[in-house]
């Protein structure tokens, strides 16, 4: 049911619980698979709870939808979403074509590629990288070589079916590595639409072992945008209580922000602005001596989930505020330009 899933999506954007989340989901899924009569008469006979995966809070949001109402819990919502963008950002956010770092249920995502797809037409999207992890990061069921290539197939397959005007571009998060190599191999990674590197591992090595691994990652001509460029997690605003929200914070790595910036200028890479408000990376210090250098950028969410598509704003608003072009944003290109730009690369 549409008010189920907008009220999944809402909260996924607002970044709450995700046993929260995943209630709204599970109902939604009963309910496209229950015939509207019986959902009717349970509504009726006050039995909408018992179905699977239906709870009370969930069976009003039902009764009250099938009532030709909005759910009182979706108004809620809609009440609370906060101010609109500043016109700067909310200009930056019009330009967006696409997202460049998006996850599926294929590493650690917790959707399925179509499900992602459409929601990302929903917000406005004509593209989006798939780009889930590489094999080394195992916490994420990263993608060995060969479950790659399958992807590769079902994209291609899923592209033949979903709506006109968009389409999914294939990619990967590859690990940035100790020594600056790239974890998946390199006819893989030559196929590839977009790839986006990014370093998960040793975040606190000195900054010289970390300037020359992110060096040597930005010369690769496979790497086309330099990922959360920090590593750092900052407290999110509904992530939880505050004593979890701390816990859940890093530092950012230290390394030689000039000469990482000066090789993505040579190499013509981008960098990603990381919307997800746990990393909002890089920081706006760094984010103006980007600009500075003449660096390109990438706005991307690092989404995992429908909802998190929509987080293009926290991106736009820091790049509006630190007075990023739009014109060297990567992602407000058509898909053609965006792949004869990475095509560059190789």
């Amino acid at each position: 049911m549409a008010d189920l899933r907008r009220i999944a999506f809402l909260l996924e954007r607002a970044n709450e619980a995700t046993y929260r989340v995943k209630a709204f989901r599970s109902a939604a899924a009963t309910v496209s698979r229950t015939p509207r009569d019986e959902l009717a008469e349970r509504a009726t006979a006050g039995t909408l709870a018992k179905l699977p995966g239906v709870g009370d809070v969930t069976a009003r949001c039902v009764t009250e939808s099938l009532a030709g109402e909005e759910p009182v819990y979706l108004r809620r919502l809609l009440s609370t979403e906060g101010a609109d963008l500043p016109a700067e950002a909310a200009a930056l956010r019009e330009a967006l074509r696409g997202d460049l770092h998006v996850h599926s249920d294929w590493s650690d995502g917790g959707s399925p590629i179509e499900e992602m797809a459409l929601a990302a037409a929903d917000v406005g999207h004509e593209y989006f990288v798939l780009t889930d992890h590489s094999p080394r990061l195992t916490v994420a069921h990263g993608l060995t070589a060969d479950r790659l290539r399958r992807q590769l197939d079902h994209v291609a397959r899923l592209n033949e079916q979903l709506p006109d005007g968009f389409r999914i571009l294939t990619g990967i998060e590859v690990d940035i590595l100790e020594d600056g190599s790239l974890d998946q191999e390199d006819e893989l990674l030559a196929r590839l639409d977009v790839v986006v590197g990014s370093v998960h591992s040793k975040l606190r090595d000195d900054s010289a072992r970390m300037t020359r691994r992110m060096l040597a990652a930005i010369a690769n001509p496979h790497l086309d945008v330099l990922g959360h460029m920090t590593g750092r997690k900052v407290a999110a605003q509904g992530a939880g209580d505050a004593a979890h929200r701390t816990a859940r914070t890093r530092p950012p790595s230290t390394f030689d922000l000039e000469s990482v910036l000066a090789a993505c200028v040579e190499h013509d890479k981008a960098v990603e602005i990381n919307s997800r408000p746990d990393r909002l990376d890089p920081p706006k210090r760094m984010l103006t001596v980007a600009i500075e250098a003449g660096c390109r950028f990438s706005i991307d969410t690092d989404a995992h989930a429908p909802g998190q598509l929509d987080w293009l704003g926290n991106g736009c608003e820091r790049a509006a505020l630190c007075g990023v072009p739009a014109d060297r944003v990567v992602n407000t290109w058509t898909a053609d330009r965006l792949l004869e730009w990475t095509a560059s690369h190789a």
